[in-house]
């Protein structure tokens, strides 16, 4: 009887797999086709079609409708009322679902040309020092449209390298890899390549690092929005090291759907002789920077992350 117990729950493991592999193969399908449609539509139809399926995803995905009102709320509950807050995670909703299909058209954007649609401000900051073939760190978020910033960069004739956290299905993660190669800013694996991200500073590659979200990498707690919230460190740790700059860099959505990318005073990192001390006080100021840019444009930020999941203490911390 055991052996029949054992063997009839290997079956519907194998069963459930199945299942899983064929509902994955059916999604990289249809946004497969999804993609090469948008690629091929006029950007006023794909972002029409965005903002519906937006709308829709808003509607029916309970779960990260429910994450983005609950951070929201943590964010700006002392400020706004629950209607106020519904409304802005349903922006955000909205804003993602424009953003989607500019990301995805890069590659068209890349051919044509992207100078109509994104204005540049304080480029000064960053140019000097790009045009003598010295890289710098650039810190952004998943703001705006991030991975259009990359791209304009890159066709500004800049080498750019940026550091991001695979996808669980590789099929879609090699997607979006290849977009970024091919328009010219070239992906490192978070996590998996450091002799890779030394060995373009020593080049004189840009960085770009994203580290608003509470992923399983070392980090420190710092505040964010009046909460603790775990944040890698990595970024600190390497301008402090090569003695590059950190310069805060965000692409935002104008209410006309184009962009303006504005570039920050690179930020001030404290040395005091405590390298412990140091850190938590250089990726605090990081913190304070992502939190003022969101506050000017609350409904650009993904929201749907759970920014807060790791606090001090708990089992989830991940330090080292």
């Amino acid at each position: 009887m055991a052996k029949t117990g054992t063997a009839a729950r290997k079956r519907k493991k194998k069963k459930r797999l199945l299942k899983t592999r064929a509902a994955k193969n059916i999604r990289y399908g249809l946004l497969y086709g999804l993609l090469l449609l948008i690629r091929k539509m006029p950007r006023q139809w794909g972002i029409a079609l965005g903002r519906r399926l937006a709308l829709l995803y808003f509607r029916i995905g309970g779960k990260q409708r429910k994450s983005a009102v609950e951070n929201l709320r943590t964010a700006f509950g002392r400020e706004k009322t629950e209607k106020e807050i519904y409304e802005m995670a349903k922006n955000v909703f909205l804003h993602f679902g424009t953003a989607a299909i500019d990301a995805i058209r890069i590659p068209v954007y890349a051919e044509k040309g992207m100078d109509e649609m994104i204005t540049p401000r304080n480029f000064h900051y960053a140019k000097k020092r790009l045009d003598t073939g010295q890289g710098i760190i650039f810190l952004t978020a998943h703001f705006g449209n991030w991975e259009l910033m990359g791209a304009w960069l890159a066709s500004k004739g800049y080498p750019l390298r940026v550091v991001a956290t695979p996808l669980s299905d590789p099929r879609l993660d090699r997607l979006i890899v290849d977009t970024r190669n091919k328009a010219g800013y070239f992906n490192i694996a978070r996590g998996k390549s450091p002799k890779e991200i030394i060995r373009s500073i020593r080049k004189g590659h840009s960085l770009g690092f994203l580290i608003d979200q509470d992923t399983d990498v070392k980090g420190v707690f710092v505040d964010f929005f009046g909460k603790k919230a775990h944040t890698a460190l990595g970024p600190v740790v390497l301008a402090a090291r090569y003695d590059i700059p950190l310069m805060p860099a965000f692409m935002y959505m104008k209410p006309d759907m184009t962009y303006v990318l504005e570039f920050f005073p690179p930020i001030r990192l404290v040395d005091t002789g405590n390298p412990e001390k140091d850190i938590i006080a250089n990726t605090q100021k990081c913190s304070d920077v992502y939190e003022a840019m969101i506050r000017r444009y609350p409904e650009q930020w993904a929201w749907m992350h759970r920014r807060w999941k790791k606090q001090p203490g708990n089992t989830l911390m991940v330090n080292g």
